[in-house]
């Protein structure tokens, strides 16, 4: 086979939350150009703004927000189930701000990170415009109609997410996103103004190249310096000065190429940054600065080795996520975003793909700054409806003008490496479809040259059965999206059966699995047999009336939907070959919506890894054996059965050649995983007392852990993730309580209702406890534990101080933490 080899040279990261001072540079400091607009809006929920002519009908919050998440769970949301089962409407917002007289000699733009959806933006009483699509960040210029001095300004802003269902999981509604307000010179760079690139890369030095639009709003043509200085750790790199001339009223690009020696590569375990900073001098003062933060690396996707970062193999292990935060809603917050990327890392994930729109800026920064290979997806509808009011009715006017923006404004982040243009589109089977999908990648590519484009196609070949092993020789028919010749890497969802056969089917584009695998479970739920397979539901077109009565699924990976496969499947196909450069797990954390196979009363998803409230399932840790270098001993089940009942013990272990397995002190025998294995299990009768698993490598312990029968739930603990805070009325603390017996064994069973308190300068920002079941409020106060845990999270204030957390339940010794804000 002649090898084909696909070269994407290394990019760059744009961060507009915060512009560098000059001080580095022996310069006087320019202001920040872009601030914070979230403080203080007043909001209504109502479809007319005549209900709200008291100020009483309005409240006062902070930005992001999600009002559905505060509803109430019902199936009669026409959202239904499958969203989530939380209500949508239409509601208002509005702040009124002031700015000072010097002010008037700027431009002042307002941006909206994004707005769940359909949004109509005021300014003073004049109509700004509006954006249908709920995930697209967008800009206002508000100049024209501003007051200044002591007049107010007062912007509005519709939100109507009333139209339903519009989505197939939860989608949240409001301003859910930051907001931002802009101040720039009449001589600026953009919003998404600059292009960073590497086009040359080695270990031995760097080519960057840095392309700069500039404007002019000045009634007269404009001379002036354009300069970049590179940093990295704020040490000067290089820099690059170059002379321009503008028109009135006119838009120019200037590009400049700078030489790194030695750079520092940015890859999955070491992601190193630099900044561009950017400085526009007219007459020797700077009138604006802007700053492109960046990593320098290479990669290529190959026909025969996969996927290459910096000239080393590296295998894709990622996962699906949606936008929502679990109890959070779809509300923003860097620092549970954060938490969730942190779980991922220590399972060993190093792959993000945005399922299936395009992200929240804040992730893309954190994906950065930790290292993630991310698949930014654009679309999860074409032309053709998946739903009621979903997409498929804007897509006309809106879709061209949405993905230039999505490209525009996540371009230079270095984890993002491959774009995809939608999912599962019913136009893919279509040469409408592949119309469709040769525009997307001309788009992307006029705007984005750097990167291949992808789809995640529902298989991009015709299977047939996809529970029967696929045994073919010849080359298979592709949908016509896939043989189009639109796509740069061939995008599987599921049809795992058919990866060992890529190269016969599709000889001249590389693999990429977009989604896999779509195993099902409740955490700390267990049912046996455990080597026994089921499908749920049978058929994804049929109605599931199987299962078990309370909506549970066993964790053992053991059941699976007849789409996808279980998780050990999966994994065993794409470590095995070099050529498939990895996958995209559906999903790495539970989410609100889709909770297949069932429908209400569950109203969240079983697929996940992690679940909603961040407490990981068994099968994290047979990843985690998989995909780290950490040792791993992980048990399952827990300990609490009747008595001689036939139980089955699995253990996930890795950097050993052996388990022994002891009940009592007894030995039940030794394991070794023989051949693909995975995991290694035992069956026999059910005691009460120690189980004990030894892990030994060349007959020396590696690793010992122990699983004990728990007593009657007798206390609580209570777990932070992190016991000081920033006092910014941002940062989060997530506290784990576990219920235990006496001698502090986690009782598997416990499903009391806790209930929280706290004192000091911080509040209860959610519960949660993993049950998608649950229909108790995220935003109260207590919340029932599944299987022993329950979660609360808590926002800091803007004061120093201590915060007191207590925890306490009928019946059980109560628990107290403190979390200090500083």
């Amino acid at each position: 086979m002649t090898k084909k080899r696909y070269f994407f040279p290394a990019l760059v990261v744009l961060f507009l939350n915060f512009i560098y001072s000059c001080d580095n540079h022996s310069e006087a400091s320019k202001p920040e150009r872009k601030i914070s607009f979230n403080e203080d809006w007043q909001f209504f929920l109502g479809d007319s703004l005549k209900m709200s002519s008291s100020e009483a009908n309005w409240r006062t919050l902070n930005l992001p927000h999600d009002w559905s998440i505060e509803g109430e769970f019902s199936p009669e949301h026409p959202a239904g189930v499958g969203g989530g089962a939380l209500p949508g409407g239409l509601g208002w917002y509005k702040k009124n701000f002031t700015l000072e007289e010097s002010d008037s000699t700027n431009l002042t733009a307002v941006t909206f990170d994004g707005i769940y959806q359909n949004s109509e933006v005021w300014i003073n009483g004049n109509y700004l415009g509006n954006r249908p699509n709920g995930y697209i960040g967008f800009q206002y210029d508000l100049t024209p109609y501003l007051n200044y001095g002591n007049e107010p300004n007062e912007i509005l802003v519709k939100v109507d997410n009333s139209d339903q269902p519009n989505s197939r999981w939860y989608s949240g509604s409001g301003i859910y996103r930051n907001v931002w307000l802009e101040q720039t010179d009449q001589l600026h760079v953009p919003l998404w103004g600059t292009f960073v690139t590497t086009p040359e890369v080695s270990r031995d030095s760097a080519l960057v190249q840095v392309e700069v639009k500039l404007v002019n709003k000045y009634s007269g043509v404009k001379n002036g310096i354009l300069e970049t200085s590179l940093f990295y750790k704020d040490q000067e790199v290089n820099s690059a000065a170059s002379e321009f001339e503008i028109q009135v009223q006119d838009t120019s690009e200037v590009t400049q190429q700078i030489k790194v020696v030695q750079p520092n590569l940015w890859s999955v375990d070491d992601p190193q940054l630099y900044s561009a900073v950017t400085r526009i001098k007219v007459d020797g003062k700077i009138v604006d600065q802007y700053t492109t933060q960046f990593g320098i690396r290479d990669f290529r996707f190959d026909l025969e080795e996969g996927f290459l970062l910096n000239g080393e193999q590296v295998k894709i292990k990622g996962v699906n996520n949606h936008h929502d935060l679990g109890p959070l809603g779809a509300a923003v917050n860097k620092r549970a975003i954060e938490r969730q990327l942190e779980i991922m890392k220590e399972m060993g994930v190093n792959g993000i793909r945005t399922a299936h729109n395009p992200p929240a800026p804040e992730l893309l920064e954190l994906t950065d700054k930790m290292g993630f290979i991310v698949m930014d997806e654009s679309f999860d509808i074409w032309e053709r409806a998946k739903t009621e009011s979903d997409y498929s009715n804007y897509w006309e006017e809106w879709h061209e003008r949405d993905m230039r923006d999505m490209i525009l404004r996540d371009r230079n982040h270095p984890s993002v490496f491959i774009w995809s243009i939608g999912n599962e589109v019913p136009e893919q089977w279509s040469e409408r479809g592949a119309e469709i999908g040769r525009e997307l990648a001309r788009i992307t590519k006029e705007v984005d040259p750097t990167r291949p484009v992808t789809a995640g196609m529902n298989p991009p070949i015709h299977t047939g059965d996809q529970d029967v092993t696929l045994q073919f020789d010849e080359p298979q028919q592709p949908n016509a999206l896939a043989g189009s010749g639109a796509l740069d890497l061939i995008g599987y969802n599921y049809a795992h059966q058919t990866y060992p056969k890529h190269q016969i089917n599709f000889p001249n584009t590389p693999f990429i699995a977009t989604e896999t695998t779509s195993a099902l479970a409740t955490r700390g739920h267990y049912e046996f047999p455990s080597d026994t397979i089921k499908i749920w539901p049978v058929r994804w077109d049929i109605p599931f009336d199987g299962g078990n009565p309370d909506n549970t699924i066993s964790a053992f990976d053991q059941v699976r939907t007849p789409w996808g496969s279980t998780h050990e499947a999966t994994w065993k196909i794409i470590k095995k070959h070099d050529f498939l450069s990895g996958f995209y797990i559906w999903t790495g954390f539970d989410y609100l919506g889709e909770p297949t196979p069932y429908t209400w009363p569950s109203r969240s998803s079983y697929f996940g890894i992690v679940d909603l409230a961040g407490f990981p399932k068994d099968t994290y840790y047979m990843y985690k054996s998989e995909w780290t270098d950490e040792p791993v001993l992980h048990l399952l089940p827990h300990w609490n059965w009747e008595e001689g009942q036939i139980v089955d013990v699995w253990a996930y272990y890795n950097n050993a050649d052996e388990v022994e397995l002891f009940l009592n002190g007894e030995s039940m025998g030794t394991k070794r995983k023989e051949g693909d294995d995975l995991h290694v299990m035992w069956r026999f009768p059910f005691k009460k007392g120690i189980l004990k698993a030894v892990s030994r490598k060349d007959g020396q312990v590696v690793l010992e852990r122990e699983v004990k029968t728990a007593g009657e739930p007798a206390k609580l603990t209570l777990q932070p993730d992190r016991s000081t805070i920033k006092a910014d009325g941002q940062d989060l603390s997530f506290i784990t309580v576990n219920i235990t017996d006496e001698k502090g064994t986690l009782a598997p069973r416990a499903n009391n209702l806790v209930h929280f308190e706290v004192k000091g300068g911080g509040k209860i920002e959610a519960v949660a406890s993993g049950d998608p079941t649950s229909h108790e409020s995220f935003k109260g106060a207590s919340h029932s534990a599944l299987n022993g845990k329950v979660l609360v999270v808590i926002r800091a204030g803007k004061e120093a101080g201590p915060v007191e957390v207590t925890a306490t339940a009928d019946g059980l010794q109560k628990a107290t933490t403190t979390i200090n804000l500083e």
